[in-house]
C-alpha cells in the first residue's frame, strides 16, 4: 500500500490509498466513539445518530441524500460498533467529491427532525425485534453482557425498548457534540483517488468539524459470568469466552493464531473433534476479538438439546490439549490461513480503508503489510502453546446460551474445568 497521511487544521486526520487499477473508490469517515461511548440512560444513543444521520441536514432532505448517491451508482451505508461509528460511501472516480460531499453534510448539519426522529424510531425497535427472532445473533449480546455486567461494553449496540422510545433530540446532538470531534475522526480514501484532491476536498468539506477530542471510554473490566436464556427453539446456541488481548499486545498475533487453530476453519481442532468425529453439531468456531484495552477468545456453536450438555467438556478439552500439544503443522496451517485473509483483504478497498482506520486507532499509525506479516510469521508453536495456557489459567470464563438448554452444565462445573493445570479440562 502507499498510503499518504494529512492533518487538517481542525485535527481531522486524512489518508489516502490509491489503487490506480480501479475505476471505483470507497471513502468514509470513522468516528472513534460507538456504544462503549454511553451511558446507562443513553444506551443506543449512537446507533440511534448513525441512522439519523441520514435522515435529513440543512441542505437535504433524507429522500435527497438517497437520490444524489444513487443517481450516479453508488452506494451509501453507515455502522456502529462498540467502539466507532463509520459513514461510507462506494462511487465510481468522477463522483468522489459528491460523496464525501454527502459524508461532510451528514456529519456536520444533520438536522435531527422530530418527525424523522419518531419514524426513526419505529425503525430501530423492529430492529431491536428482528434481533430478538435470530438467536445465533441475539446470543453475542449475552455473551458481551455475561463477559462485561454492568459496564458500556456489556450493553447492546442496538440499545433496549426503553432507551430507545425515550431518545430525544438534545440526546442526539449532545452525544455528537461530545463525541463527533475532528481529532477523533479519520477521512479514509481509497481506490481510484489522488492525494492532493483528496487533501483539497476535505478540507474544504470538512473545515468546519469541531475541533477536539472525544472524551475516553470507560476502561474495560473483565469479569465473566453466566446469561442463559431458555427458549422453543430446533437448536441450542452456545457461546463461551475468555480473556483476551488488545490489539497492541505482543500476544496479539499468538491469540490470533491460536483462536484460528482452535476453531478457524473444517481442519481446526474443534471442527475435527466436536463435528467430524463426534457428531455434535453443525457449526462450530472460535474467534479472537480485540478491544483498545483488552478482548476476549471467544467460542460459538450452535447443537442439539440431547448434544447441549457434551460441548462444553469438549470445547474445554480441545482447549487444554492445543496448550500442551500444538503442532508445528497445525500452527503452520492457521497462519497460512490469516496470511491469505489479509493478503485476500488488500484488494478491496472497503477492506483496505477499514484496516487503515483500525490501525491508526490501535497504533497511531498505518503498519506497512510486511510487518503485519512478519509480526504473523514470527509466532511459533511455543507462543500458541504459552498462550493458550494463559486461556487455561483463566479463573471466570464466561457462558451464553439460549434455546433448549436443559441439558448444559451448569457455569460452576465448566468453571472447574479452568483456572489450574490444563489437564483439568479433559477430566
Amino acid at each position: 500500500m502507499n498510503v499518504e497521511i494529512a492533518k487538517l487544521s481542525n485535527g481531522l486526520t486524512v489518508v489516502t490509498d490509491p489503487m490506480p487499477q480501479l475505476e471505483s473508490a470507497f471513502v468514509g469517515v470513522w468516528v472513534n466513539a460507538g456504544g462503549r461511548n454511553e451511558v446507562q440512560a443513553d444506551m443506543g444513543v449512537a446507533h440511534m445518530l448513525e441512522h439519523m444521520a441520514f435522515k435529513g441536514t440543512e441542505r437535504r432532505s433524507a429522500r435527497v441524500i438517497a437520490e444524489e448517491i444513487e443517481a450516479v451508482g453508488g452506494f451509501l451505508n453507515a455502522y456502529t460498533s462498540r467502539e466507532q461509528t463509520a459513514f461510507h460511501a462506494r462511487v465510481l472516480k468522477a463522483d468522489v467529491p459528491l460523496a464525501l460531499d454527502i459524508l461532510s453534510d451528514i456529519l456536520i448539519r444533520p438536522t435531527f427532525e422530530q418527525t424523522e426522529l419518531e419514524r426513526e424510531r419505529q425503525v430501530v425497535l423492529q430492529e431491536i425485534g428482528q434481533a430478538r427472532d435470530t438467536p445465533d445473533d441475539l446470543v453475542f449480546d449475552h455473551l458481551q453482557a455475561a463477559v462485561y455486567p454492568d459496564q458500556p461494553l456489556g450493553w447492546p449496540i442496538l440499545g433496549e425498548e426503553a432507551t430507545v422510545s425515550a431518545f430525544s433530540q438534545d440526546q442526539l446532538r449532545g452525544f455528537m457534540n461530545t463525541n463527533y470531534r475532528a481529532g477523533s475522526m479519520v477521512l479514509v480514501a481509497s481506490g481510484a483517488v489522488a492525494h492532493r484532491e483528496i487533501v483539497a476536498l476535505a478540507t474544504d468539506l470538512f473545515g468546519d468539524l469541531k475541533p477536539g477530542t472525544a472524551p475516553a471510554a470507560p476502561l474495560a473490566h473483565y469479569r465473566g459470568g453466566d446469561k442463559r436464556e431458555t427458549g422453543d427453539l430446533e437448536q441450542a446456541h452456545i457461546t463461551f469466552a475468555f480473556p483476551g488481548v488488545s490489539g497492541t499486545d505482543p500476544d496479539y498475533y499468538a491469540m490470533q493464531v491460536y483462536a484460528t487453530a482452535l476453531g478457524g476453519g473444517m481442519s481446526s481442532r474443534l471442527f475435527q473433534e466436536a463435528r467430524e468425529r463426534r457428531g455434535l453439531c453443525y457449526s462450530i468456531y472460535a474467534f479472537a476479538h480485540s478491544y483498545n484495552d483488552g478482548g476476549l477468545i471467544g467460542i460459538y456453536t450452535g447443537t442439539g438439546e440431547g448434544e447441549a450438555g457434551e460441548i462444553p467438556p469438549v470445547v474445554a478439552g480441545e482447549m487444554a490439549l492445543l496448550a500442551e500439544n500444538a503442532t508445528d503443522r497445525e500452527i503452520a496451517r492457521a497462519k497460512a490461513q490469516l496470511r491469505s485473509g489479509l493478503l485476500m483483504g488488500l484488494e478491496r478497498p472497503s477492506a483496505r480503508a477499514e484496516s487503515i482506520a483500525a490501525q491508526l486507532y490501535a497504533y497511531g499509525r498505518v503498519l506497512p503489510v510486511a510487518e503485519v506479516t512478519g509480526l504473523l510469521e514470527a509466532v511459533d508453536t511455543a507462543a500458541v502453546q504459552r498462550v493458550g495456557a494463559r486461556v487455561m489459567a483463566t479463573a471466570s470464563p464466561s457462558l451464553a446460551a439460549i434455546g433448549p438448554i436443559g441439558g448444559l452444565e451448569t457455569h460452576e462445573t465448566f468453571a472447574r474445568r479452568f483456572g489450574s493445570a490444563t489437564r483439568r479440562a479433559a477430566e
